[in-house]
């Protein structure tokens, strides 16, 4: 059985015979699955009314537990985008009635933002309905192929999380060790 990621090979391999196209097999399918996941995963936040980037800043909140509140600092960190795009997220959720800023009782400058309560209905909705999509989407694999291409992702993954500003990831120039 072929897929279109074997087909892409087989033609670098044709074109550029002197490089190895051998990450391509991997790393090509991982992108082109991150693309498919990304689409379904919008399917089901269109359901519920939700961006991809408002259902990220959502569940950050949502799983702090209660009062389901973080500092705008702690979802920098939990959602890996800059400060500017940070607060215009949170305008806009605000703005929305989807969390609140609280003054910070440990800083007298900070704030929290707290998930409202319709914030959190939606996204709990949002929530349950991707994870019975993606349990459809992994259908496919048995248990164990499952625990096992989690392993191995993950060991991908460390790396680039370990960096979080990924600066030594997005620069050609620097080689993993």
């Amino acid at each position: 059985m072929e897929d279109e990621v074997d087909r892409l090979v087989a033609a670098w391999r044709v074109e550029r015979p002197d490089l190895d196209v051998e990450p391509l097999h991997v790393l090509s399918r991982v992108s082109r699955l991150a693309r498919h996941l990304d689409r379904a995963r919008r399917a089901v936040f269109t359901v519920h009314q939700v961006e991809s980037w408002e259902f990220d800043v959502l569940t950050a909140l949502r799983r702090a537990g209660e009062p389901y509140q973080l500092s705008p600092g702690q979802l920098l960190r939990a959602t890996l985008v800059t400060s500017g795009t940070m607060t215009n997220r949170i305008d806009r959720l605000q703005a929305a009635g989807l969390v609140q800023r609280h003054p910070d009782p440990q800083d007298k400058r900070g704030v929290l933002v707290r998930l409202t309560a319709a914030g959190r209905t939606r996204v709990d909705a949002a929530l349950t309905d991707l994870i019975d999509r993606e349990h459809e989407l992994l259908g496919a694999l048995s248990a164990t192929q499952r625990d096992d291409l989690t392993v191995l992702l993950r060991s991908l993954l460390i790396p680039f999380d370990a960096d979080a500003s990924g600066r030594a990831w997005s620069d050609p120039t620097v080689r993993p060790s």
